[in-house]
């Protein structure tokens, strides 16, 4: 069953042709992945299918009846609105009885309305068998981090916003989900919650990510936007490369074959009589054909990074029991650490725990309020910050490098002029004369990168360097860093990049506590489930509070919300025992390949650890009834 269909869709943007008459569909369960190097028009083509910007020519059609929903890479709100009204959207129906549900129950537990005005929502949620769905909700927002809903949007940081924006899409319950960047601001947790979400929810899916663990385990399809046109490919992000690669040579051997047909051809095509109308009409369009693919251009090259870094002395940057405090509260305590040449850092820790706050510790942007930081005499940084740079719109691409050099010395000592070295981070020469406010937020972040390198830093400090960049320039920057001869801190919520580049993590563990831990994210990943309690392995712990059992004998009294809780559990939990008894015994039916074996397994895992949670609230609230 298609539920998108996009036909002959094209766009000019500031002069380029972005999309060039692209076409294809999506059919109902279908998971997709929009790839593409930056500026290629992944965000113009979604936003395009998403009712946000119109097309110059073609067609977008959703099949009637769906509810499609988005999240697009800069969400927009209307003035005005505090968190609550942003994402209960109001003209979906339920959506909207939920909201006055969830009003009039606030208004009941501050006791300033009687339980009594519960009773008509009530009646209808149980018309609307939405009881489901109103946990469902309250799980979204709870994983996301939504807890303040009469906070202002206008008060809200990027990232925050980008939550609220991601819980009003996914809570809408579509049928046709479309994503950009939706990994973009989130704490690699929540970026896990959010891939094994996504990944069991009965949905069509369309997204753009560079996150390739994401990619991988969420989609099943990949499309690649190129020059403006489309390439299909079944499978994950390995497989498109093999692919890819594959397509590419095809390509490249099929353009040389034709510039030597066409020397042929332009000879017949130059001969009298030189009107076209008394030529063979059938070979004169064959030859226009035929100049076309041979005038193609050869599969674009990547990018080359080949910056000189700075010889590094012994003192690298020495840090002495530092402490920082923001409004009274600890963000750093006590943290000490030498740096050493050639060390590989990665910093993680939930959003607001003071990463980025470190970074600038030991950069010198900002003081510690105890303790000293020592820069090595030949440290020179190189700092990526998370914000983008504000570049002067006004200005040319090629006078953004100039400003810091007119010509870069390479690590094989060779020199390059601004204008080569654009030329080989993908800004070709036309592109270098054009406005920098004509850029993509992509490129604009592929410019900022560019300008940290041509310092040559020995001391990199990348804060969320994956955030925008498209998959291939992270691919050459991985490859880039991991020959860089000096050291190396970097922030990031890319567990593939953390994985791939560094060797130790300074761990953010709250209450301005920074742990040091020997091993990439997944080595932290598994070492933190093997730490856990065993009856925490088990199952996990239920977002519902525990409360202590009271100290008198009589029993605390359920609330009206917590009775309807536990009727609805109860019903759960039987379907939960039905599910489990299902998958049980397709395992020992002895008839499943490898592949179903692990697949089943990992779901009656799941549903094993979801029972278990179910009736461990069933049992905390049958205590209280």
């Amino acid at each position: 069953m298609n539920y998108l269909s996009v036909e002959k869709l094209s766009k000019n943007y500031n002069e380029k042709q972005v999309l060039d008459s692209i076409s294809f569909g999506i059919e109902k369960g279908q998971k997709v992945a929009l790839v593409g190097i930056n500026g290629s028009g992944k965000s113009t083509l979604l936003r395009i299918i998403g009712g946000l910007e119109v097309p110059d020519s073609g067609d977008v059609r959703f099949r009637d009846g769906i509810q499609v929903a988005m999240l697009p890479q800069v969400p927009y709100f209307e003035k005005g609105l505090n968190v609550f009204q942003a994402v209960f959207d109001e003209h979906i129906p339920v959506l909207k009885l939920l909201r006055d549900y969830e009003q009039a129950l606030r208004k009941v537990e501050m006791g300033t309305a009687d339980p009594e005005v519960l009773t008509p929502f009530i009646e209808q949620i149980d018309a609307q068998q939405a009881w489901d769905y109103e946990s469902s909700i309250r799980q979204i927002l709870g994983k996301l981090g939504i807890v303040d809903f009469e906070q202002s949007i206008e008060q809200l940081s990027g990232g925050q916003r980008k939550r609220v924006a991601l819980a009003r899409a996914l809570i809408s319950n579509p049928d046709f989900l479309i994503l950009d960047e939706p990994t973009n601001h989130l704490d690699i947790e929540i970026i896990e919650w959010l891939e094994k979400y996504l990944s069991m929810a009965n949905l069509s899916l369309l997204m753009v990510t560079h996150d390739r663990y994401f990619l991988d385990q969420v989609t099943n399809q990949i499309i690649e936007l190129e020059h403006g046109k489309t390439h299909r490919y079944e499978g994950n992000y390995q497989y498109f490369l093999e692919k890819k690669e594959e397509r590419s040579q095809q390509q490249n051997v099929e353009v040389s074959k034709a510039q030597n047909l066409m020397k042929k051809e332009l000879e017949w095509m130059r001969r009298q009589p030189k009107a076209r109308g008394t030529k063979a009409k059938y070979r004169v369009d064959a030859f226009y054909d035929l100049k076309d693919k041979a005038t193609q251009k050869p599969q674009q090259q990547n990018i080359e990074l080949q910056t000189q870094t700075t010889r590094q002395g012994k003192k690298i940057l020495e840090v002495e029991n530092i402490t920082k405090q923001w409004q009274d509260a600890p963000v750093i305590k006590n943290f000490n650490y030498v740096f050493k040449r050639k060390d590989r850092i990665g910093v993680v820790g939930k959003n607001g725990a003071g990463k980025s706050t470190l970074l600038s510790l030991l950069t010198g942007e900002i003081s510690p309020d105890e303790g000293s930081i020592i820069h090595g005499q030949t440290t020179v940084f190189g700092h990526y910050k998370q914000e983008e740079d504000t570049f002067d719109p006004e200005k040319r691409v090629i006078d953004i490098v100039s400003e810091i050099a007119d010509v870069i010395q390479l690590s094989n000592g060779s020199t390059v002029s601004a204008s080569q070295l654009l030329n080989q981070f993908l800004f070709p020469p036309k592109m270098q004369y054009n406005l920098v406010g004509r850029l993509s937020g992509g490129e604009k972040r592929r410019l900022q990168l560019l300008r940290v390198l041509i310092k040559n830093p020995n001391f990199l400090i990348l804060d969320e360097p994956t955030n925008d960049l498209d998959i291939m320039t992270l691919n050459v920057l991985e490859e880039y860093l991991e020959s860089f001869d000096g050291s190396l801190m970097i922030v990031s919520h890319d567990r593939y990049f953390l994985d791939r580049l560094v060797d130790h993590l300074f761990v953010f563990e709250g209450n301005g506590q920074i742990k040091d831990f020997p091993g990439n994210y997944s080595d932290f990943r598994t070492y933190s489930a093997e730490q856990r309690p065993p009856q925490e392995k088990q199952k996990p712990v239920s977002n519902a509070p525990r409360e202590d059992k009271p100290k008198a004998e009589k029993k605390e009294k359920l609330s009206f919300k917590e009775k309807r809780e536990l009727e609805s559990l109860d019903q759960e939990i039987k379907l939960l025992e039905n599910k489990k008894q299902a998958l049980t015994a397709k395992l020992e039916s002895g008839s499943l390949d490898h592949e179903a074996i692990l697949e089943i397994g990992n779901e009656l895992e799941e549903t094993i650890n979801e029972l278990d949670e179910k009736e461990m609230r069933w049992l905390e609230l049958s205590e209280k009834d």
